[in-house]
């Protein structure tokens, strides 16, 4: 900015910004809780203290240090400050921030699918945020060194973390994967205003934070104190006071903060004396200060000093992983500034009338771009649009989509699991010269092996910026997996921590808009520990990133193992997941299937109307569940037509179709496919024509009724979804059973779709070790317990193969 035509100097500049910058995101808050009408009586908020705390080292990225390739997670209580940055820069509108935190408005945390400005990185579940420009960063190494973004300069990827937001347990995870993977490019700028949600951080927390990055191979800039503290602690005395503050505990700091200029005239005279005469002639001249300007040299911290931000960040000229460390103060600039209650505060009308007079902001142009500023409008016009960081256009990229085999080939054995059937479709992708197979990239917590991704590692080797030998391999010790790292490997071993997991697939996943590249993400885990990472899941689908998970073993089927490693409610998250389609093949062709659409699902991101044969908006795209199981089961021998295909897509199809006198169906998913089969035909002889419907995924089945329903109730008479379809051909009269390891509601809600009776059976108490016959037994899912819910369902005569239960 050093050919500004204004020749002003650039700080004073940013400090009118920033003035103007900390007076909207109040007002907009204040607008939200005072002046909006209230329909509903609940308590808006808006964290006024907590985003003020950002103001300057936000005014100081954005306007000035930000390049458009560098990329941003902003502290969620800081949302009002972005916001006010966005419509400064004009990617903001006034409409949006009078509806703060209201319907269609300005969304309370960053949010890249709800706010229409130019948000990076969603942030709202604190931690995660933060994890992500990690794991972001790590994504673009590996988009450059594939050789897909070799035009476009690398940028940093920056979180401003809150400091109690470092309590999150997922940060340290972040951190050390960060160290094992050769991190770079990444800034974390800790706002360090020592208080918490309830009260005031320990004492010393900065030291702490500062062991545990440079363990794990950060630089650490401490940012401490401003130009005007350091200018007194040079002066004579100056070595005093700097010892009194540096000593002097948050708690005492944050209410002498709140207090103002004679509460400090005060405590000072209470150790250096009435005249400060103990800090020599620094304390002769800070005796004769007016009270407010003893107050803004006691609070001039670094985090609020925009010259010393500036100076730091423009020193770092390296791609070393670096953090801030920048202490500043909660309510900075505000009445609220220092009081430990001030995270939910709200300012009062007459608190925000004192703050209008100080900002010079007359009634009736609160949001004037430029009100209450001495600078012209012109100069300050002409900064903004030269700032770097808004120039090159529209930050978001659309990546061109990437083509996807018709049908992806397996080798079907007769007898098989779907886990064992998803490691060969990979392993024959892995064979394959063809940008799709090039795009995909597969990632574990070390399961990679246990989840059979061996023939693909094998053939695609492992990611790594610098080479990596297997050293067992070059010492001809005989492994049957090759252990290479490359910077072309397609895999990424991560250890073994889900909330990670789920993070870098959520990068990977946001690759072509992040980077402008397209890939396929696929990550693996046992089914069970989607629970330990289950907020990094939600998270990565509310960015609506894509990805395909890919979970197994699964259930109680994984016998030996026991409860801790055997899932139940799986697959409800799978329902109710948003931006999740779940599925539950029980046969490897069906995995093929379901394979092939998700590499096209991922790519989708159309607008319109949902389709009418589904009624699932399947044109907006998403990312894709499979729970899969490592329990061999006989697989069918079929023509996979296209009907077939689109109805496992669809979620269910006829394995035997209903007859006209059909008393019973059985509905099943899974693994427990041969269990249904088995009932149906021990049944067969006692129940008329008995239906047998494979259910492929419970989700896209829920999911397309209750939006035909919702069309029907708008006044489209004609919308039926897929299953009602499937379960107008079973009469009114008959019963439904329906089974599958895992929780039965997951299914339990079929028989609302059109009236049938229903006894939906699965596993609803932890698992524990057995045989499959013992644990289905136990736990009700075997064919005979099948056979005792149809009976007990649809009665008739007596069903001559039923065993006592």
């Amino acid at each position: 900015m050093t050919d500004d035509p204004t020749r002003l100097d650039r700080t004073t500049i940013l400090a009118a910004l920033e003035r103007k910058v900390l007076w909207l995101a109040a007002w907009t808050i204040h607008q939200a809780n005072h002046v909006r009408e209230n329909v509903d009586g609940l308590k808006v908020g808006g964290h006024q203290a907590s985003s003020a705390s950002l103001s300057t080292i936000m005014t100081a990225l954005y306007f000035d240090v930000l390049r458009p390739q560098d990329r941003v997670a902003v502290k969620p209580h800081a949302s009002p400050i972005f916001h006010a940055i966005q419509y400064l820069l004009g990617r903001q509108t006034q409409d949006k921030l009078t509806a703060f935190r209201g319907y269609k408005g300005a969304q309370s945390y960053p949010s890249r699918t709800k706010d229409t400005d130019d948000v990076d990185f969603s942030t709202g579940s604190v931690g995660l945020g933060v994890a992500q420009t990690l794991f972001a960063s790590l994504v673009q190494d590996y988009v450059q060194a594939r050789g897909f973004a070799a035009d476009r300069p690398p940028g940093r990827m920056i979180a401003l973390v809150g400091d109690a937001e470092m309590d999150e347990g997922n940060i340290f995870e972040a951190l050390l994967e960060g160290w094992k993977q050769g991190l770079r490019n990444c800034w974390w700028i800790i706002d360090y205003n020592r208080q918490s949600l309830d009260a005031v951080v320990r004492e010393g927390l900065w030291e702490r934070y500062e062991a545990l990055f440079r363990a794990f191979g950060w630089d650490v800039v401490i940012l401490k104190y401003g130009v005007l503290l350091e200018r007194a602690f040079a002066e004579p005395g100056g070595d005093k006071l700097r010892a009194w503050i540096d000593t002097c505990p948050n708690q005492l700091y944050s209410a002498l903060t709140f207090q103002g200029g004679a509460a400090w005239r005060k405590r000072l005279a209470a150790d250096f004396g009435d005249d400060l005469a103990g800090l020599g002639p620094l304390g002769q001249r800070l005796h004769q200060q007016p009270d407010d300007e003893l107050a803004r040299l006691m609070t001039n911290l670094a985090g609020h000093d925009l010259p010393t931000l500036l100076d730091a960040f423009g020193k770092v000229d390296h791609d070393r992983p670096t953090c801030f460390i920048a202490y500043t103060v909660k309510g900075h600039g505000l009445p609220l500034a220092g009081h430990k209650d001030n995270h939910a505060g709200l300012m009062t009308a007459a608190q925000m009338e004192t703050l209008r007079a100080a900002m010079r902001i007359r009634p009736g142009h609160e949001w004037d771009h430029f009100e209450g500023l001495d600078l012209p409008e012109a100069t300050l016009r002409t900064f903004l649009d030269r700032v770097p960081f808004a120039q090159g256009g529209p930050r978001r990229y659309r990546a061109a989509a990437v083509p996807v085999p018709d049908e992806l080939p397996v080798e079907i054995q007769p007898v098989m699991s779907t886990q064992q059937g998803f490691g060969l479709i990979l392993n024959g992708i892995g064979k394959q010269d063809s940008a799709f197979a090039d795009r995909v990239v597969t990632t574990s917590p070390d399961v990679t092996m246990s989840t059979n991704l061996g023939a693909w590692v094998n053939r695609r080797g492992l990611f790594a910026r610098e080479p990596m030998v297997d050293t067992f391999k070059s010492e001809r010790i005989p492994s049957t997996l090759t252990w290479e790292f490359s910077p072309t490997g397609q895999h990424v071993e991560l250890g073994i921590a889900e909330m990670n997991l789920f993070i870098l697939l959520s990068a990977f996943g946001l690759s072509h808009s992040l980077f402008g590249e397209r890939l396929f993400p696929i990550g693996t885990l046992y089914d069970p520990f989607i629970c330990r990472g289950l907020d990094a899941l939600n998270y990565a689908c509310y960015q609506d990133a894509r990805f395909i998970l890919v979970a197994t073993p699964s259930g109680i089927t994984l016998a030996p193992e026991g409860g801790a490693h055997q899932s139940i409610g799986t697959p409800l998250i799978g329902l109710a997941q948003d931006g999740l389609a779940a599925f539950e093949p029980s046969f490897v062709d069906e995995v093929a299937a379901i394979l092939g659409f998700a590499f096209d699902y991922v790519q989708r991101d159309g607008e319109g109307e949902p389709c009418e044969r589904t009624w699932l908006r399947d044109e907006t795209g998403g990312s894709v569940y499979l729970r899969l199981s490592t329990r061999p089961i006989e697989q069918p021998q079929r023509p996979m037509t296209a009907a077939l295909r689109q109805d496992i897509i669809d979620g269910a199809y006829w394995m035997r179709k209903p007859g006209p006198n059909c008393q019973v169906v059985v509905a099943y998913t899974g693994a427990v496919a041969p269990e249904a089969i088995q009932a149906v035909g021990l049944m067969a002889e006692d129940r008329r024509d008995v239906g047998l419907l494979a259910v492929t995924s419970a989700d896209r089945l829920n999911a397309g009724w209750t939006a035909a329903s919702r069309a029907r109730e708008r006044g489209l008479p004609h919308a039926r979804s897929h299953i009602e379809r499937l379960l107008a051909e079973v009469p009114s009269h008959c019963g439904l059973v329906t089974v599958l390891d895992g929780h039965p509601a997951t299914l339990g809600w079929l028989g609302a779709v059109a009236g049938h009776r229903t006894r939906p059976l699965g596993v609803e108490h932890f698992g524990q070790t057995g045989s499959l016959p013992d644990l289905y037994r136990h736990y009700g899912i075997d064919a005979n317990a099948i056979v005792a819910a149809a009976q007990a369902i649809a009665p008739g005569r007596p069903i001559r193969w039923l065993k006592a239960l």
